[in-house]
């Protein structure tokens, strides 16, 4: 399956190649990515990246493209995860010796939290918190409370509310120009 992402977001990762040296500074990559999707009109406030847990680098980056796409799940931490699988060449992110994470705008909805922990990331950061999300009126579908112990019990370590000021403020443009909530 070969995602297609708009012009800009492939223009984003070349300028971005190198990463960050931070896990703040590559969640405001993350934060970055959903705050141009809103304003190029691309969908939903939420951006999503892939880097080496190392280095920094960035190794894809995802947008929400719900709407653009008609497919329910297409969203930023999907998008990112399977470009950078098909940028890896395999399904296991942790294939060899990489040891990557995925920085997301926002919390994992009911769908994005199953795909994860199968995507072989060993950290996941977060921006926005579930209720956030839910306040502008997305659904996120049923969750389990105790959902970062688990992922813990797993070996991939979770950090929330990087950068969750920022995020928020995303989420709250968006409803504020009529996005569209699905």
């Amino acid at each position: 399956m070969r995602i297609e992402v708009p012009n800009w977001v492939a223009a984003f990762e070349e300028e971005h190649r190198h990463g960050a040296d931070s896990i703040e500074s590559r969640m405001q990559l993350a934060i970055a990515l959903s705050r141009q999707n809103v304003e190029r009109g691309g969908g939903g406030p939420f951006g999503a990246a892939i880097f080496d847990a190392v280095s920094g680098a960035l190794i894809a980056a995802g947008v929400n493209l719900v709407v653009a796409s008609r497919c329910s799940h297409m969203h930023a931490e999907m998008v990112a995860l399977a470009r950078a699988q098909e940028q890896l060449g395999s399904h296991d992110l942790s294939d060899g010796d990489r040891q990557l994470e995925l920085l997301s705008s926002a919390e994992p909805c009911a769908m994005c939290m199953g795909a994860i922990p199968w995507s072989g990331v060993v950290r996941l950061g977060c921006a926005a918190r579930d209720d956030d999300i839910r306040a502008i009126g997305f659904d996120e579908g049923c969750k389990p409370s105790e959902w970062v112990t688990a992922y813990e019990d797993r070996g991939i370590e979770v950090m929330r509310d990087l950068g969750r000021e920022e995020a928020v403020k995303v989420l709250q443009a968006y409803a504020r120009a009529g996005g569209e909530i699905y």
